[in-house]
Formats: C-alpha cells, sequence, structure tokens
C-alpha cells in the first residue's frame, strides 16, 4: 500500500501507466511549460535509447538533441520522435563521421527558417547520409570480393601439400602457381 506523502513531496511530474510506462500522460505536463503529450523524462528516454544521461546532457551541450521541454526542476523531457533523431547520430557515427560532423550534417532545425529553406536543409542532409551509405556499400562490396578471393584460393589449397610456415614466408607467394596471396588469406596464413 502507498503512503501518504505531504503535497509538497509530491513529484510535479508523476508518472502513471498509460500505454507506454516510461511516457507520461498528457495531463501530467511539466509546470509552466507548453503541454506535454507523450513526454518522456531523460532517464526513461536514456533507457529507450539505449544510452546514457551524461550523453543526452552532452549532445545536448554540443547542439545535437534538444529536450522537447523542462520541469520548473529542472528535468528534461524528450519527445519519442527524438529517439529517432538518436538513432541517426548513431548511424552516422557508424559511417565514421565525427559528432562536429554530424552536427553540422544535423543542423537542420533553426528557428525560423522558411519552409523552402528548411526543405532544402533536410534534403543536403538527407542526400549527404545517402552518399555516405552508398560509399561504405562499395567498401563493404569490395571487402565481400577480397573475400572471395581468399575463400577461392583457400579452397585450392587444401589440396596442396605446403604448409604456411615461416620457412616458406607462409606460403607467400603460393609455393604452386607462385602468384601472391589474396591479402585477407595471407593476414590469417
Amino acid at each position: 500500500m502507498l503512503e501518504s506523502k505531504p503535497r509538497a513531496h509530491v513529484r510535479a511530474t508523476t508518472m502513471i501507466l498509460t500505454s507506454n510506462p516510461l511516457r507520461m500522460a498528457a495531463h501530467d505536463d511539466p509546470p509552466d511549460l507548453a503541454p506535454a503529450k507523450d513526454l518522456i523524462k531523460i532517464g526513461d528516454f536514456a533507457a529507450l535509447a539505449g544510452t546514457n544521461l551524461r550523453t543526452l546532457r552532452y549532445y545536448e551541450e554540443i547542439g545535437l538533441l534538444r529536450p522537447a521541454s523542462r520541469s520548473s526542476g529542472g528535468f528534461r523531457f524528450y519527445r519519442p520522435e527524438d529517439l529517432n533523431r538518436l538513432r541517426m547520430v548513431a548511424s552516422l557515427q557508424r559511417l565514421g563521421l565525427e559528432l562536429a560532423q554530424i552536427r553540422t550534417l544535423m543542423d537542420t532545425r533553426a528557428e525560423g527558417l522558411p519552409q523552402k529553406e528548411l526543405l532544402a536543409r533536410v534534403r543536403r542532409a538527407l542526400d549527404e547520409q545517402r552518399g555516405l551509405i552508398r560509399t561504405r556499400i562499395a567498401e563493404l562490396e569490395a571487402q565481400c570480393g577480397g573475400l572471395d578471393q581468399a575463400l577461392a584460393k583457400l579452397a585450392g589449397c587444401e589440396a596442396c601439400a605446403h604448409s604456411p610456415a615461416p620457412a616458406n614466408n607462409h606460403c607467400n607467394p603460393c609455393q604452386v602457381d607462385h602468384e601472391p596471396l589474396p591479402a585477407d588469406l595471407s593476414a590469417l596464413f
């Protein structure tokens, strides 16, 4: 049974169960702020995003992520859609971009932009991300091609009498056809 507490100690942003227990119900809006429809408190948002509070605060500090609102006590609240922004940041990091580059690429939310300029910024950001992904795909396909060559050569090694050893420079070049080994095979021999 819940203990009764004096009103002064009751948090203004009490969570209630909704369809998602990590979301705030619309009538539990942070005080003195715009209505908080389905806003998520920072700790719950961090859990959903698979990150920590420190990262979220750092992203806010460098301009990658802004809370939708704050309570009078300073608690940050995020929109569920802000998870998409974090996913894009993570995706761009996996593509090798640094946070400063990501911030520049994702700088589409400037206040007061005319719609045409906003849409142009968003289009540039999406086009640039698509280009990065296509470049990465080409790199991965080249790596796959190298692995295919190594596997094809390895199939020929199974019937070979020679075994990779320091005395034969680990079979490089191949003791049978005198050709250099594919790089991926050489790395493992």
